[in-house]
């Protein structure tokens, strides 16, 4: 298409973004031309990507990790592979123009950011990320956000996540052309190649799981009865690295269960100790007796002096059988009836 100039331009994409990766000393293009190309550049695109916020979660969190982006690239030189013809005014514009294309090298098209973990305690939840392009000296506009799951059983420490950013940059171009203009001073029929690579900067992400108290249960005893309920036992452990200070546990009695004994005290646990707490609870009459699982958590002071919370503890427990629906205890109470009521009647042909 001509321009108000009457200028012509051709631009030809050599290796267009979406094409198959090739190495990064991948050989010329069989189309293109070096004898007509005046430079080659070397340097480009440097990427470098840091985690925006705090990096510290505990474990059990689903988090978001932002991540922001800088292009810190640069040339460190040129290489002339030709001179231009002295006099040659198509020449000398064409060399001045690749220049101007050649100082593009740096720019880092279509960034593809890839988060992994090597350890199965920690999941990457998110697939790949565009993060569009991104020039010399500019830093991504928003951040690329990924989310990962981090087990509840995962030790404290640090964890090294592994971001991949792969993207094209422009490694070489190639500028020709005769019609000179010498009114405007252009070349009217100026065609542009440019030659894209593929590369991959592989960087380190460091998350750390927190160290801090975390509470398991490791044992429940306690016989539950339909109309009756009793005495629930529950053995709590400290599994965490940090102790857990002025600890009290607080059960969330649901359907069939019911209790005014709702908490109880467990004191400093330290690492690896153990507490046992106890409930009266309430069972319904009409509770069904099989397994239930009823919820607490474990309010403490920290190492700091910050009250916190702890997640969701399941107690797994179990309603047996009535009392009154033993095998057995019908035919003991007929017979009981009966020998009652024989009784009764001999008592009485006795008074008579």
């Amino acid at each position: 298409m001509n321009n108000k100039n009457g200028l012509f331009i051709t631009v030809t994409t050599l290796l267009i973004l979406c094409s198959a990766v090739l190495p990064a000393e991948a050989a010329l293009p069989e189309n293109f031309d070096i004898s007509k190309n005046y430079y080659s550049v070397y340097g480009g695109p440097d990427l470098n990507a840091t985690l925006v916020g705090d990096n510290q979660f505990s474990r059990g969190d689903t988090a978001t990790l932002n991540i922001n982006m800088m292009n810190k690239g640069e040339i460190s030189g040129f290489k002339s592979e030709k001179d231009a013809d002295i006099g040659n005014y198509a020449d000398e514009m064409l060399q001045q123009s690749e220049m101007q294309y050649e100082a593009q090298a740096t720019t880092a098209v279509g960034i593809l950011a890839t988060l992994k973990s090597d350890n199965p305690d920690i999941k990457v939840k998110s697939e790949p990320q565009e993060a569009g392009t991104l020039k010399q000296g500019k830093e991504s506009s928003n951040p690329t956000k990924f989310t990962i799951e981090i087990n509840k059983d995962t030790p404290a420490g640090i964890y090294p996540l592994t971001l991949d950013l792969s993207y094209q940059y422009q490694n070489n171009v190639q500028v020709g052309g005769d019609d000179f203009d010498s009114v405007t001073g252009l070349v009217t029929n100026k065609e542009v190649g440019i030659w894209y690579e593929n590369k991959t900067q592989t960087q380190t992400i460091n998350i750390e799981v927190k160290k801090e108290p975390y509470f398991e249960v490791t044992n429940v005893t306690g016989d539950l009865y339909p109309d009756e309920g009793g005495m629930l036992y529950v053995t709590y452990k400290n599994t965490g690295e940090e102790t857990a200070k002025d600890s009290t546990v607080r059960i969330s009695a649901s359907d069939p269960f019911s209790t005014t004994d709702d908490q109880a005290y467990l004191g400093t646990l330290k690492s690896g100790d153990s507490e046992v707490a106890v409930f009266d609870m309430d069972v319904d009459e009409t509770a069904t007796p099989k397994p239930y699982s009823l919820s607490s958590e474990i309010f403490y002071e920290d190492s700091d002096g910050h009250d916190q919370t702890s997640d969701t503890i399941k107690i797994n427990t179990e309603v047996l059988e009535g009392k009154n629906s033993l095998p057995g205890f019908e035919l003991v109470t007929g017979i009981t009836m009966a020998l009652a009521a024989f009784f009764v009647m001999f008592r009485r042909k006795k008074q008579h």
